[in-house]
């Protein structure tokens, strides 16, 4: 899906674009660091606690990104939450977090720590789909602006 001018107006226009910019790689470094430590975990059992930080870590990550993102999206769509233009990268995040949240509900039902973990494991594999997807408009935007600003720099001369 291209974005139309005013979208990409807005869009360079919005200082949530730039938090995004910033927090995603934050929150992809912690998702590996984390995800590392969550397979430790359960091939020897040792380091519990530091995993534990981690994934805490990358779950109030996750909720940034996500109220940003909301932030953004209505700058953008004027809509916070599922706007018609970016449906499916919401349905994705929605599944995402989710999934992340049910860490909680594992740990307050008195799930297993190893249970706990492989819940970890499905929440992030998740989360590899949904940033796939914001990855993907990523690339497909920024070679819209390039394009947009070639066509520019030819209808100038």
């Amino acid at each position: 899906m291209n974005y139309t001018p005013e979208q990409l107006r807005r869009r360079e226009a919005s200082k949530w674009t730039r938090v995004q910019i910033i927090l995603a790689p934050i929150q992809f470094l912690v998702f590996i660091i984390s995800f590392a430590l969550v397979i430790r975990y359960l091939a020897t059992g040792e380091g519990y606690w530091i995993t534990t930080i981690s994934i805490w870590l990358k779950i109030a990550l996750i909720w940034a990104l996500t109220i940003t993102g909301m932030l953004w999206e209505y700058d953008m769509f004027d809509h916070y939450f599922m706007a018609k233009e970016f449906f499916w990268e919401d349905v994705g995040n929605l599944i995402a977090i989710i999934t992340h949240n049910l860490y909680f509900i594992a740990v307050w039902m008195g799930a297993s720590t190893e249970t706990v973990m492989w819940v970890m494991v499905f929440a992030y594999v998740t989360y590899l789909f949904n940033a796939g997807q914001f990855l993907y408009r990523g690339v497909h935007s920024y070679r819209q602006r390039q394009t947009l600003k070639k066509q520019a720099l030819t209808s100038s001369q």
